[in-house]
């Protein structure tokens, strides 16, 4: 499970150190793609492979869903980490996603997302409040 906030930097050629408590669920290979809300979803390939599974169920009827698939798959990067866990984000990942020099690398479960550091900080602004007032449940069945 990937847990936490971190802090690295995008280097000039477009690559990022994975943090290193990341790095034995990663070194196998990741799967880097457009995430919500202009961020990029990091998954270990094994990880990734189930989430394409589970979408790829949807009906090829459902307009949304072959939108949804043809966005989240288009964009995909599959690489293996080097030896110091580097990975090169396309530019075409880093333009969607808005990414400059700072990053904010969150691990939230089944992934990992990849923020500029100030987009993080003005939905994490944004966001905080809700979070600490909801009354509901959230997930059905579960929170």
């Amino acid at each position: 499970m990937f847990l936490g906030t971190y802090s690295p930097r995008l280097d000039e050629k477009g690559r990022i150190i994975l943090p290193a408590r990341f790095a034995d669920d990663l070194a196998d290979g990741v799967v880097i793609t457009r995430g919500q809300e202009r961020c990029l979803y990091v998954y270990a390939r094994d990880e990734f492979d189930r989430v394409h599974e589970k979408i790829r169920q949807a009906p090829v009827t459902s307009r949304d869903a072959r939108n949804y698939l043809r966005v989240f798959l288009s964009g995909a990067h599959d690489e293996t980490p080097d030896k110091q866990r580097r990975v090169t984000i396309p530019p075409a990942l880093r333009t969607y996603a808005g990414l400059e020099r700072e990053l904010a690398v969150l691990g939230v479960g089944d992934r990992v997302e990849i923020w500029d550091a100030a987009a993080w900080e003005r939905h994490l602004a944004e966001t905080e409040d809700a979070f600490a007032s909801v009354e509901g449940e959230v997930v059905p069945g579960i929170l």
